[in-house]
C-alpha cells in the first residue's frame, strides 16, 4: 500500500520533456528509460468505480507489474493498494475484490478497457542517490471492451513523488507547463478513456438554489457520504483509525437528518440504519480506545508498580476480543443490509426530500443550532435534578449525547466557536464516563487474572488511577458548564 502524489499533464503530440536540471535538490537527473505497459481494467457492467473516480487493474510490464488498485483521498492525492500478479487474467483476486465491495455491491468485476501505454521515465534523484520525482512521459492507446469496441490515442505525462514534496512537484509542473503542458481534464487514463466513449453515467447532484438551506444541509450529507465510503476499504483492512473516522461519519449523518428534518425528510429509516452501523462499528473502536489507554496508563507508572503479567493480559485480551469484534464488523460490512443502507444513501443525496424550508435562505438554519444547544441545557437540567447516582449517571450521558449533537450541527453550519464550546462539553463528560468504564474493565480483568492464579496488585493501582481522574473530570464540570453557557449565550 501506498500514497501516490502526483500532477497529470495533456499535452500535444509533439510535446518533449523541458530540461529538468538545476531544481533544488536535484542532483542528477536519469533517464528516459522506457517501458511498455499493458493493463487491463475491471469494473462492474455499469462501471460503478469508475463513477467514484477508482481504477482496478492488471498491468504487465514496467518496474511494478500486478494488480493495483487506487482510491481517491483528494484531487492529486490516491492511494494504492497492490496484489502480485496471478494465473488467471480475468479473476480479480479476492483481497481487491473485497475492498471495492461498498461501491460494487455484489455486482460481478469484468474487464471493461485495456490500455497499452508506451512509457518514458525521467527520474530526479539527489546527491545521495534519493529517487524524489518520476516523470513519465506517455504515449497511449486505449481500448474500451465491448461488442463495439472504441479506440483512442493521446499523449500525455505525470509527475509523481517518490521522497521529495510537494514544493519540489510544483517546481517540476511549472517547467512542463512552460514547455506547452497543460493540466489534465480527466484524473486517470482510465477516466479519459470512458469519457471520451460517453461510458460513465455519473448521477447529477441534487437540484438546490445557491445559498439555500437546502444547499447546505445536501451539501453535508453529500461531504459525509463521501467521508463513509473513503473509509470502507480502510476498515477492512484495519488501518489505524479507519473505525473510529467511520463511526464519525455515520454519526454525523445521523445527527445531521436528525436536526435538519425540517429541511430534509423522509430519513427515519436511514437513520435507524445508521444507528445500526454505528453500534456495529462501536464495539471494536470502544476495545481499541481503552487497549491504548491502559497501555498508556502503564507507560505512566512506575515500574515497580507492575506486578505480574499485567501488561501482556491487558493487551492480549482485549487485542483478542478487538480482532473478534472487527470480523464481526466485515461480516456486516459484506452482508446485503450494509449495501441496502449505501444505496438508501446514495438515493437520498441524489433524490432528497426537500421540503419548503430548504428553499429558504442558508441564514435561517441558525435557529437550529440554538434548538440544538437549547436540548443540552435541558439535558443538563434533568440530571441535576436526580438523586439516584445510577440513573444520573445515565442522565449525563443523554447529556453528552446532547452535546455530541449540537456539535455536529454547529460544525453543518460552519459555527466554529459553538462546535468547539460543545465539544468542550463532549470531551468532559466522555474524559468521566470513559473512566468509570475503565473501572469495569478492571474489575474483569483482574478476576481473570486471579483465576489463573496471577498478582491482581496492578489492577488494583490502575483502578484509583482512573477513579480519581473520574472522580476529578465531575467534580469540575460545574465550573466548566457555567463557563460555557456564558460563552454560548454570547455567540447565540
Amino acid at each position: 500500500m501506498a500514497i501516490e502524489i502526483e500532477d497529470k499533464f495533456d499535452v500535444p503530440e509533439d510535446y518533449r520533456l523541458p530540461d529538468l536540471t538545476g531544481l533544488p535538490g536535484v542532483g542528477e537527473v536519469v533517464g528516459p528509460k522506457t517501458h511498455r505497459l499493458v493493463a487491463l481494467y475491471f469494473d462492474t457492467p455499469d462501471l460503478r468505480l469508475a463513477a467514484r473516480g477508482i481504477t482496478l487493474r492488471r498491468r504487465r510490464g514496467g518496474t511494478d507489474p500486478g494488480w493495483h488498485l487506487k482510491l481517491p483521498k483528494a484531487k492529486g492525492v490516491r492511494q494504492e493498494i497492490t496484489h502480485p500478479l496471478t494465473r488467471s487474467i480475468k479473476i480479480v483476486p479476492a483481497e481487491l475484490a473485497d475492498l471495492v465491495l461498498a461501491y460494487t455491491r455484489g455486482a460481478p468485476l469484468a474487464p471493461v478497457a485495456e490500455l497499452d501505454t508506451r512509457r518514458a521515465v525521467t527520474t530526479l534523484v539527489n546527491g545521495a542517490g534519493v529517487r524524489l520525482v518520476e516523470i513519465a512521459d506517455d504515449r497511449v492507446k486505449g481500448t474500451v471492451l465491448g461488442d463495439e469496441p472504441h479506440v483512442e490515442c493521446w499523449h500525455e505525462v505525470e509527475a509523481e513523488i517518490l521522497q521529495g514534496d510537494e514544493k519540489l512537484l510544483r517546481k517540476v509542473g511549472k517547467r512542463l507547463r512552460k514547455a506547452g503542458a497543460g493540466p489534465a481534464e480527466s484524473a486517470s487514463k482510465l477516466a479519459r478513456l470512458l469519457d471520451g466513449a460517453g461510458a460513465v453515467h455519473r448521477q447529477p447532484p441534487a437540484r438546490t438554489a445557491t445559498g439555500s438551506a437546502g444547499e447546505v444541509v445536501v451539501g453535508y450529507l453529500t461531504a459525509q457520504v463521501g467521508a463513509l465510503l473513503m473509509q470502507d476499504p480502510r476498515v477492512r483492512r484495519a488501518e489505524e483509525d479507519a473505525v473510529h473516522q467511520m463511526r464519525v461519519a455515520t454519526r454525523r449523518l445521523r445527527s445531521a437528518m436528525k436536526s435538519f428534518r425540517t429541511v430534509v425528510g423522509g430519513t427515519g429509516s436511514v437513520q435507524d440504519e445508521l444507528k445500526w452501523l454505528g453500534a456495529v462499528l462501536g464495539e471494536a473502536r470502544d476495545l481499541e480506545v481503552i487497549r491504548e489507554r491502559f497501555a498508556s496508563r502503564l507507560d505512566s507508572l512506575d515500574s515497580v508498580l507492575i506486578v505480574g503479567p499485567a501488561r501482556a493480559r491487558l493487551s492480549s485480551d482485549l487485542l483478542d476480543d478487538e480482532h473478534e469484534a472487527l470480523d464481526r464488523i466485515r461480516d456486516a460490512l459484506g452482508g446485503e443490509r450494509y449495501f441496502a443502507l449505501l444505496d438508501a444513501l446514495d438515493d437520498l443525496i441524489a433524490t432528497p426530500v426537500l421540503t419548503k424550508a430548504a428553499g429558504r435562505p442558508a441564514e435561517t438554519l441558525k435557529a437550529v443550532a440554538a434548538k440544538s444547544w437549547r436540548r443540552v441545557a435541558r439535558a443538563y437540567d434533568t440530571a441535576l435534578s436526580i438523586e439516584n447516582p445510577a440513573e444520573r449517571e445515565s442522565a449525563m450521558h443523554e447529556v453528552r449525547k446532547a452535546a455530541k449533537r449540537a456539535r455536529y450541527t454547529a460544525e453543518v453550519l460552519g459555527m466554529k466557536k459553538l462546535a468547539k464550546r460543545a465539544e468542550t462539553i463532549q470531551e468532559a463528560l466522555g474524559t468521566h464516563m470513559d473512566g468509570v468504564a475503565a473501572q469495569e474493565r478492571l474489575v474483569a480483568e483482574a478476576a481473570n487474572a486471579r483465576l489463573a492464579g496471577e498478582d491482581t496488585y496492578t489492577y488494583g493501582v490502575l483502578t484509583g488511577v482512573e477513579r480519581v481522574e473520574a472522580e476529578r473530570a465531575a467534580e469540575e464540570f460545574p465550573r466548566l458548564w457555567a463557563d460555557t453557557e456564558d460563552a454560548v449565550a454570547k455567540l447565540l
